[in-house]
This record gives structure tokens, sequence and C-alpha cells, in this order.
């Protein structure tokens, strides 16, 4: 079947009859990852995160936290996520501690995967977090074995396998589409596009306009979604999930997003203007626009957006204290979760 074309933002109409409180949530799980990032930078800078620390800011669900916000509210209990090293969002948004997430980030003991897997290697049983891949679209090929235990088990669960648009060029990706569209896995391929991979431009490093209009060639169906729109991203997320609900196999979202930040923290980004990015901010920040839609719409006024925020901040401060008190592994933390 031929993919389609999906508009690039939400509509007036749908912004003026979502619920108050799922636009207060939204409001709220974005502003938790932008200030656990910013909090996250400021640990790293004093020296107590080490190794990589690949920031989610401007990605959120993916601003780009508008994308992975948006696609958990189109996700149900048990279904799967996976993703690359650019992951402390994607924690965030499924439901993980925000303590547990800092502690592993900086090696402590409280950490999610007890401080030995640092930014990129965190994990959660319970709320269906499968990583976090340091190797660049490693995850691909994992999320659709995720989706094939799935199938396998007639659980009607579907996974999220969350890529970006220089992981779109790596050749498991396409060995990936094909195993998922010939065995109909119920694995939505999410293209997170920020437009510059590492520090190659999209225009530089492909010659095809929409990413994912490559799975046109295996018969996956998909769209492309403004990723800086969170309710534009929950509903396209909905539309996926629900053919992939339906048995119709697996389906590819290209979420056109930015990141504010470099690649990484030792990133300085010289291959962009700043005019660039600031008018990015300026015009299309995506926790900027739902808060226009809350103040506008009459859903929440300054005085509670302003309580919000001050809840988050302490949320990620605790978070930083709790880190800066856990203690670092034992030395015997070295022998276990190897297999000799």
């Amino acid at each position: 079947m031929a993919p389609r074309k999906a508009a690039a933002s939400t509509s007036d109409a749908t912004k003026s009859n979502v619920a108050s409180e799922d636009l207060l949530k939204y409001y709220r799980e974005m502003m938790l990852i932008r200030r656990f990032e910013e909090k996250a930078g400021q640990l790293y800078g004093m020296g107590l995160i080490g190794g990589f620390c690949h920031l989610y800011i401007g990605q959120e669900a993916v601003g780009q936290e508008a994308v992975v916000v948006g696609l958990e509210a189109a996700a149900s209990e048990g279904d799967k996520r996976v993703t690359s090293y650019r992951d402390h969002g994607h924690m965030l948004a499924c439901g993980m501690d925000a303590k547990g997430v800092m502690a592993e980030l900086t090696g402590r003991e409280g950490g999610y995967s007890r401080g030995k897997g640092g930014s990129m290697h965190m994990f959660s049983k319970d709320r269906h977090f499968y990583g976090g891949h340091g190797i660049v679209g490693a995850q691909v090929p994992i999320g659709a074995g995720l989706a094939f235990a799935d199938k396998y088990l007639g659980n009607d669960r579907v996974t999220f396998a969350y890529f970006g648009d220089g992981a779109a060029n790596q050749g498991q990706v396409y060995e990936t589409y094909n195993m998922a569209q010939l065995w109909d896995l119920p694995v939505i391929f999410v293209i997170e596009n920020n437009q510059y991979a590492m520090g190659t431009s999209v225009q530089r490093s492909t010659k095809s306009p929409s990413l994912w209009k490559r799975g046109e060639a295996y018969g996956i169906k998909g769209e492309e979604v403004d990723g800086m729109d969170v309710l534009a991203v929950r509903d396209a997320g909905e539309r996926a999930v629900a053919h992939c609900r339906a048995g119709k196999g697996p389906y590819i979202l290209e979420v056109k997003t930015y990141r504010y930040r470099g690649h990484s923290m030792s990133d300085p980004a010289k291959y962009r203007s700043r005019d660039e990015v600031q008018k990015m901010k300026d015009e299309r920040d995506p926790i900027e626009q739902v808060r226009q839609i809350l103040l506008t719409g009459n859903h929440a006024t300054e005085d509670e957006l302003k309580k919000i925020d001050a809840d988050i901040k302490a949320i990620v401060n605790e978070s930083a204290e709790f880190a800066k008190d856990s203690p670092e592994p034992a030395l015997d933390e070295l022998w276990t979760d190897i297999y000799a």
C-alpha cells in the first residue's frame, strides 16, 4: 500500500478540543525532560558525568521533547521502546524515575544499571525500556526482535524503535524493514530527523528528501510529522499504533525535529549558525507552543504554570542530590551481568 503524507502540524480545531488535563500532562513531561537535561549538562561540566553524554534538549517530542511525549501518549501499558544513545528523554517519558536516571549518568550504585551503563546503556524491565544503544542503528533490528516476540506471543503489544536521520542510512535498517514487513511485525520505526545527524546536514548526506518514503520499496506505510508539535506527534502515533495492532505490519514515522545543542557535550556545533538555532527556539519551541495553547485557551493560568515549573525544578534538583549522595559501585560489581 502506498504511504501517506500527514498534515505538517495539528489543526486549530484539534488544539481547541484537547482536554486541559492532557495538555498540562504534556507540558509537565516536556518540562521535566528539558530541565533534567539542563541539569545533566551542568553536572557534566562539573566533571560529575564521565564518558559521553548526548542531551535530548530541543528534541522533546521530539524540540525533541515533543517526540517522545507525543508518542508515549499514544502507547499503552506493555508497549515497548528501544532507542539510541540520545535516550534520557525516552526514559523519563515512559515513567522511569529521574533519580535513577541521574544516578546512572553519574556512575552511581543507585542508577538503573547500577552505575555501569552510563548515559548510553540504561534499561528498565518494569517500564519496558530496552536501551540506550551506542552503536548507530543497532537498536533497529533489536526493536524488530521485540516486536517478533510479541507477535509470537499474540499479546497485541507494539514496539517503538527510535533512530535518527544519520542512522537511517545504515544498512541494517533496510534489512530490518524487509523482515518486519515480510513477517507483519507490530513495530513502529520512528525516525527522529533532527536535521544534522552528528554534524552533517541531512541535505548533504542523502538525496532522499523524505526518509519515511524509503519504506515504499518494502510496502511499509508511513508519514512525516511535525516533531515540534506534541499534538501532531500524538495523533500520528495513534494512527501508527492502530495500524500495528490491527495486524497490518510495521509503520514508519519520520518526525521532523531539531536539537538545540551539539551532537554531544563535546560538540561545539560550528556547522550551523547561532541565528539558525535561535530562530528555531523563538518560533518553533515545542514547550512554548503548548504553553501558549494552555494560556490562550484558558486551560491554565500563569501562576499554575509557574507552580508546575517549580515542582519540576524540585524533582530535578532532588535527582541531582540523590546521584551525588549515592555511592559508587562496589568492585565486585565488575563480575555481575557478564557472560563469563
